[in-house]
């Protein structure tokens, strides 16, 4: 587990606006002070573009390029919060973009492997965990719409775009080991839920924990163009 220290960052200047933020997830009961603790000490300017970096600690998505957004931090909270990460995890995150939400696995768990379907938006994403010396992120670039199979099996993991669900091949790249989980939004261009699928000793056990919206999942397990256009 690496843990990162914000005073290195170079971004004094909007450490009281990261600070804001942090308070207004807090009195909002989002998330766990251990989500809360790694997500003030990663710099979010550090993963958006030039242009929009003073609104980096607005509860907003930002647009990333490529038609790809930074999640907002309440939905960065809510996620983490619900893959109840533990130290040794390894966890699979499917779909990278800039690079922020591994990042703030990566302070909570052993090792993040990060898959990105986009070539350009990965080097930005390892450039930028770079220059924060966040080493337990791996970032590679693939399709990932259905898992990543070479280094399975894993702790956890999540999944960052609207996928169509939550496939057989996702639930057999996970540890049957009570706890380990699957965390997804579900859901067609209208609506989406966060899903959250959890191994237990009696199998699987899924819930629902609030409307969300994302991108759509690309890739072969995902949405073609077509699909999610007609949904």
């Amino acid at each position: 587990m690496v843990m990162h220290d914000s005073r290195s960052s170079g971004s004094s200047r909007l450490q009281p606006e990261r600070h804001r933020l942090i308070e207004s997830l807090r009195d909002r009961g989002i998330a766990t002070e251990q989500v809360l603790s790694a997500m003030a000490s990663i710099p979010r300017e550090a993963f958006v573009e030039q242009e929009f970096r003073h609104l980096a600690y607005d509860d907003n998505a930002l647009p990333i390029g490529l038609g790809q957004t930074i999640s907002q931090p309440t939905i960065v909270a809510m996620m983490t919060t619900a893959l109840q990460l533990e130290p040794d995890n390894v966890v699979l995150e499917i779909g990278a973009g800039s690079g922020y939400q591994a990042a703030i696995i990566a302070q909570l768990a052993r090792r993040c492997i990060s898959i990105e379907i986009h070539p350009e938006l990965a080097k930005r994403a390892v450039d930028a965990l770079a220059s924060l010396g966040i080493t337990n992120v791996d970032i590679i670039v693939g399709d990932g719409s259905a898992g990543y199979p070479a280094l399975a099996p894993y702790d956890r993991i999540l999944v960052t775009a609207a996928a169509p669900e939550i496939s057989d091949s996702l639930r057999r790249q996970l540890k049957r080991k009570p706890g380990s989980r699957i965390v997804a939004p579900v859901g067609d261009q209208r609506s989406q839920v966060l899903m959250t699928t959890t191994w237990t000793d009696n199998g699987w056990v899924s819930e629902q924990s609030g409307s969300v919206r994302f991108v759509p999942l690309r890739g072969e397990a995902g949405w073609s163009d077509i699909e999610w256009e007609h949904n």
